[in-house]
Parts: structure tokens; C-alpha cells; sequence
């Protein structure tokens, strides 16, 4: 698998897993579906946004990796991870995640910080354990589900 730096004919397909992500309503705290214009301003908006490619060269995931403050907190880092519900449970993920945290660093910043962990997703929260995310605690109820009930969030850093 592939990971490297979005190029703009990769962004109909970003968009197309994004938005997945966003439907399922189950992770991503957007509500919003991206289209080509936002989409495209979007990805470009942040630090870094990078693509996993399969062994055909389609794009199959993505990360989107920016400052998660300002100032005096400028250099802790904020990710999202989103991967195509038909490659999921082959380790896309993990790629992901463990080419954002080189990423990160490489760009100045000190720690990686995920805000808002839905607690019933298991299968990440086991990945970002496993590659050393310390969990900070539990927001009750912090994250409402599509179906309009309420999980708690756990957030996550890691020192880079």
C-alpha cells in the first residue's frame, strides 16, 4: 500500500470516502456533506491531507492532519482517518495512522491529539492503543449518533 500527499485528481474519490464516513454517522462529528467545490477547499486547507492507494492505485483511505489550537498550542496536532468501508479490516488504517504520526512530526508538531473518540468504536480505539494513543478520559455524552442517541468520547494524544 501506498500513502503519499493528495493530487487533485484524487479528490473525487476523497470526497466519495469522506462523505461515507460523514453518512454512517457514527464517527466523524460533520454533518455536512462535501461536494467538488468544498472538497477541494477543504483538503487543501490543511496541513497535511494524504491518500492510501491500493495495488490497482485507487485511492481506498485518507487522512487530513492540522493544528488542533492556535498560539501557544499551535503544535499539537489534530487528524482524521477515513477509509472505503470495502477495504476496512485490512489494515488501511493502521497505515494511516502510523504514516500521519512520521507526518506530524516532520511538520514541527509535538504531540497528535484525536478530540472526540466515539467510545463504541472499538476497532480504532484498539488501533490507536496499540500504536502507543494514551487515552485522556471520557466525555458523557459528548458525541450525538445519527440516530440521535448519545455516546460518550474518549479523547487520545500521543507524544511524536
Amino acid at each position: 500500500m501506498l500513502i503519499r500527499p493528495y493530487i487533485p485528481a484524487d479528490l473525487s474519490a476523497m470526497i466519495a470516502i469522506w462523505n461515507e464516513v460523514v453518512e454512517e454517522g457514527v464517527a466523524f462529528p460533520q454533518e455536512e456533506l462535501l461536494d467538488a467545490a468544498s472538497g477541494a477547499a477543504f483538503f487543501a486547507a490543511q496541513s497535511r491531507s494524504a491518500v492510501a492507494l491500493d495495488e490497482r492505485g485507487a485511492v481506498v483511505g485518507l487522512y487530513i492532519l492540522h493544528p488542533n489550537n492556535v498560539g501557544r498550542c499551535g503544535h499539537i496536532a489534530n487528524a482524521s482517518y477515513a477509509v472505503a468501508s470495502s477495504v476496512r479490516g485490512l489494515h488501511t488504517g493502521e497505515a494511516l495512522v502510523s504514516h500521519c504520526l512520521k507526518e506530524a512530526k516532520s511538520l514541527g508538531f509535538r504531540v497528535l491529539q484525536f478530540n472526540a473518540v466515539v467510545a463504541s468504536n472499538t476497532h480504532a480505539r484498539h488501533l490507536y492503543e496499540r500504536l502507543g494513543f494514551v487515552q485522556l478520559g471520557v466525555i458523557p455524552g459528548g458525541f450525538r449518533m445519527k440516530d440521535g442517541h448519545y455516546e460518550d468520547i474518549c479523547p487520545y494524544y500521543h507524544v511524536l
